[in-house]
């Protein structure tokens, strides 16, 4: 479902009302605004402002933007926090909680200076809270459970009233039972834009959060518990290759905002350019001082982001370079067996189990192809493919698509970069001629689906449990 600013404005007839007594926070704050719900796990269209002041709205990669109604001079938005069922990528759905329909919940997007209400209604089973991380607020709208405030019990619903004193990359989460609520998936962006239209404006700004879970392969509920070995490593919980694609034209000046919610760091590096970091959730790096990199490490509960111009043209890879933070439904209790001979061993077991395939002896690229049946709702430890063959990865990766004459506003999968002739890494067969010399074929798996799940006893093009 894919709500717009006017549909959401002219909604008034369908609001939704809770009794004054559920409701802490101001008289007339009494009328509740229509939370907004959303299912679908692709990249919503940018809410572009139609009013007040001009900024270049973002994109949420595999999300979207919370609409709000303006109520006098105050901008009002609604937050629902309730289970959610969330699809990790085409196979596997994990059920976590979160705000709105999904997890993350909605981004939210405000304007420095912006005076916003934001209420909260509590659908969960234990009681929440919200902290605006990194907001500058008073103290008693923190949202610090049993410190700051009385916990959002069940069916309660609860206002948040602050002035936004600084423009930059935050976030919001629970600060009630943090171990089970974020480990459920309870998170969101917050993106508050200057209020001078060109401050540091960018033509394309794409968001998104970094969380980690541990669910068994079979089941669908993140074990809360899980402190260090996570299976499934996500942005804006979704795993490679289900996570959107980061696209631009060429020339375009581009901002890649994220936040770390899991608990150890990440190392996010992009192929093809070197960019500044220009933000983080303290504020504005001073362009004189933004500092170049490849790669930029983003500790727990932190935000960064980083702007570069999009000048050259392809398909490039970003991910974190941890690189079991690229795998999903990865075990880790796997034995080594690089170079150890196991065809005598396997022909054996073979007679007990007609479809046993020994693994690892000359690495583990080979189950980027494999044939494999899967157990129930989980998903491949090295998948998806483009144009080549097999991209082996998982987890944490997705392309940035830098392309020539996209139109503004275009953020459709412009599909696999047409390399010139001769700029492919190819086979060397010996001198070759200068007309022989051509780019590889492309690989003819991208006439179909990128990934399958099979049910126990069938085949996948590329399993491997």
């Amino acid at each position: 479902m894919t709500i717009s600013r006017r549909n959401f404005l002219g909604a008034s007839g369908g609001m939704a009302l809770i009794s004054a007594s559920a409701v802490s926070g101001r008289a007339q704050a009494a009328a509740i605004p229509e939370a907004a719900t959303m299912k679908e796990s692709v990249m919503q269209p940018p809410l572009v402002p139609t009013s007040g002041p001009d900024y270049q709205p973002v994109v949420t990669l595999n999300g979207w933007t919370l609409p709000w109604r303006m109520n006098g001079d105050w901008k009002e938005f609604h937050l629902v926090a309730e289970p959610v069922v969330r699809e990790f990528s085409p196979g596997m759905v994990g059920h976590l909680w979160g705000y709105n329909g999904q997890s993350p919940g909605p981004t939210i997007e405000a304007v420095e200076g912006d005076k916003v209400r934001i209420f909260v209604t509590n659908k969960l089973p234990e009681h929440t809270t919200i902290h605006w991380h990194g907001q500058l607020l008073p103290c008693g709208m923190d949202g610090v459970g049993g410190l700051t405030q009385p916990h959002i019990r069940p069916g309660k619903t609860f206002v948040y009233e602050f002035q936004l004193q600084k423009s930059g990359t935050f976030m919001y989460h629970p600060h009630a039972d943090e171990m089970v609520q974020m480990a459920m998936g309870m998170m969101g962006f917050f993106v508050v834009h200057p209020k001078d239209p060109a401050f540091r404006r960018v033509d394309r700004d794409f968001v998104f959060l970094m969380a980690a879970y541990d669910i068994d392969p079979g089941t669908y509920v993140p074990k809360v518990a899980e402190m260090t070995d996570f299976n499934m490593w996500t942005w804006n919980s979704r795993v490679f290759p289900g996570i959107d694609h980061i696209v631009a034209g060429k020339g375009e000046k581009v901002r890649i905002r994220f936040g770390n919610l899991t608990m150890t760091n990440h190392p996010i590096h992009m192929h093809g350019y070197d960019f500044k970091v220009s933000c983080t959730d303290g504020g504005w790096v001073p362009e004189a001082a933004a500092w170049p990199e490849v790669t930029i490490d983003c500790a727990v509960g932190q935000m960064r982001a980083f702007d570069f111009v999009a000048d050259k043209p392809g398909d490039w890879a970003i991910h974190c370079h941890k690189s079991h933070h690229t795998m999903n439904a990865m075990g880790h209790d796997v034995r080594n067996f690089i170079g150890v001979d196991k065809k005598e061993f396997a022909k054996k077991v073979r007679k007990l189990v007609p479809d046993y395939m020994p693994m690892g002896t000359a690495g583990m690229a080979d189950m980027g192809e494999m044939e494999m049946p899967l157990p129930d709702n989980t998903l491949p430890m090295m998948t998806g493919f483009a144009q080549f063959g097999a991209v082996e990865m998982g987890g944490m990766f997705s392309v940035v698509k830098v392309r020539e004459g996209l139109a503004s506003g275009d953020y459709k999968d412009p599909g696999w970069f047409k390399h010139p002739e001769g700029t492919v890494a190819f086979e060397w067969k010996g001198e070759p001629k200068k007309a022989e010399r051509k780019p590889p074929a492309a690989f003819d798996k991208t006439k179909t689906a990128e990934f399958t799940v099979v049910k126990p006893g069938k085949k996948s093009p590329h399993g491997n449990h």
